[in-house]
């Protein structure tokens, strides 16, 4: 940012990534309570195929947890809820989506309202829909579980101390 950078306000994205495709369904709204989560996953809900269930992998934000959220999770079944720790890995694949969206459109581009934000990232989401690209992890999975191995030994070695 510049020092004459000038924030014209802010808006909150939902998105939910198909692992598998790439493919994302994404909503804005202006605020992030469990007003606008519920109408989220009542997205999530229309724009998926009823014959499927639906894995959220989420962070423990407490939006996600809130009663009215629990209340109409529990009346679609199909929705099976994750919440993950800090830092896993699902959370990085989310992070690496909103990195590629903050390069490709919210640092390079100038807004002057949220308006026009909302506008690019919505042309943006749509172009990327077109044409999807899963995320795919490089690591080995030998590696990956020689990290499990040594985290637990760390932590029972901390537990037993």
């Amino acid at each position: 940012m510049t020092h004459d950078y000038k924030r014209h306000g802010t808006v909150t994205l939902f998105a939910a990534l198909n692992a598998l495709e790439g493919k994302l369904i994404a909503r804005t709204e202006q605020r992030h309570t469990h007003v606008e989560w519920l109408r989220f996953l009542k997205q999530i809900d229309r724009e998926t195929p009823k014959s499927l269930d639906i894995h959220l992998i989420q962070d423990n934000y407490a939006t996600h947890k809130h009663k009215k959220v629990k209340a109409w999770l529990k009346r679609h079944p199909r929705f099976k809820v994750h919440f993950t720790p800090t830092s896993s890995s699902w959370m990085n694949l989310v992070e690496r989506f909103f990195a590629d969206l903050t390069a490709d459109v919210i640092r390079t581009g100038s807004f002057s309202s949220v308006g026009e934000l909302v506008r690019d990232i919505k042309a943006y989401l749509e172009d990327r829909n077109a044409n999807p690209r899963p995320y795919t992890w490089k690591a080995e999975g030998a590696a990956i579980l020689e990290k499990i191995r040594r985290a637990r030994a760390a932590l029972d070695k901390a537990r037993a101390a």
